[in-house]
């Protein structure tokens, strides 16, 4: 960990910073610090040093770290965020710290990679190393109010939908573009998905109350069309992709847990918060007035998306004159692809 807090350090400043400042701040040996910097170098980062100067730091590798992050959020915030190179799955690593009890609300779990990402419907999710940014989020059922509650204008099961808008406000803020939402939990630019997002919810085996809800979140980064699987490249996108820029995905990676905990925050704070939330996922959705097919296990129908309801709900007209509002299930954009987007 002074490995990090020494990155921490150097990323927030422009100029040398002498070694015995450095040591004082962390309150360690100029040796142990020297160590540090060792280290880093040996991670990628460029590092100047300069007697009677001390360290600068030149460049950095395109890593989503402890220390990158902390440099951006502070060391409170990163007292909850865990942070991994590589790991099977992020949604994993937070329901393990739930069973090991180390797990408290807005805990949060970040990799450079996963080995094993799921996405709906049990199928996996691209996570190429150093492409994307991989990121859960652990809310605990007391952070949550009851259904009914009057604290609450919403349910939990909007989780989704809020997170949708919460993610598209850290792209807007960071990279200057922002995606539009395929109903009810993808974010596409250019027609191409760039993000996915599976909410997962424990329940007490004998209460049957809801012990814990975990949202996973994969974001396209990096990506060239080249990058990912040849069947995917028809449906799947990227913000380098769309923006044709590189983006820090650090900077990125802690504006989306700036915008989650925000979401947190104002799940309490009543109707017009919530009105709000509702208003800004309409006006992103992708999918109203648009012909689309309901997937469903038994059977895959045509029909023309008319509105999202005040619970996130989706009202479809079918090609018979039917009508029905989904509340879960898959569709596809009939005029994007005739792919369903959630398939990665």
């Amino acid at each position: 960990m002074l490995k990090e807090n020494v990155l921490a350090i150097l990323l927030q400043s422009e100029d040398f910073l002498s070694g015995a400042s450095v040591s004082r701040e962390l309150q360690v040996s100029r040796a142990a610090i020297n160590q540090a910097v060792k280290a880093l170098r040996a991670d990628g980062y460029e590092i100047d040093s300069v007697t009677n100067r001390g360290y600068r730091l030149v460049s950095c590798p395109d890593r989503i770290t402890a220390g990158s992050l902390q440099a951006i959020l502070g060391r409170e915030r990163m007292e909850r965020v865990l942070c991994f190179d590589s790991t099977d799955s992020t949604n994993r690593r937070l329901q393990e710290a739930v069973l090991e009890g180390i797990a408290p609300n807005g805990l949060i779990a970040v990799a450079n990679e996963q080995t094993a990402g799921r996405g709906r419907l049990g199928r996996s999710f691209s996570s190429p190393q150093d492409m994307g940014i991989y990121l859960s989020l652990l809310i605990r059922p007391n952070a949550l109010p009851a259904a009914d509650s009057p604290a609450s204008a919403v349910s939990w099961t909007v989780l989704t939908s809020w997170t949708a808008v919460a993610v598209c406000r850290a792209v807007e803020n960071v990279c200057g573009i922002c995606p539009g939402i395929k109903w009810v939990n993808d974010l596409l630019l250019d027609g191409k998905k760039i993000c996915g997002i599976l909410t997962q919810m424990e329940l007490e085996s004998e209460s049957g109350t809801i012990r814990d809800i975990i949202i996973g979140i994969g974001v396209n980064v990096q990506e060239s069309e080249e990058d990912f699987p040849e069947e995917l490249r028809d449906i799947a996108g990227s913000l380098f992709m769309s923006t044709g820029r590189k983006t820090d995905r650090s900077v990125l990676a802690a504006e989306m847990i700036r915008q989650l905990d925000r979401m947190c925050a104002d799940w309490n704070r009543g109707s017009e918060i919530a009105a709000a939330y509702l208003e800004e996922y309409r006006r992103q959705s992708l999918v109203i007035g648009k012909p689309v097919r309901v997937i469903n296990p038994k059977e895959t129908k045509e029909a023309i998306a008319e509105s999202i309801g005040d619970d996130f709900s989706l009202h479809v007209r079918y090609s018979d004159g039917s009508e029905e509002d989904l509340r879960g299930g898959e569709i596809s954009i009939r005029s994007l692809s005739a792919v369903p987007h959630s398939s990665f």
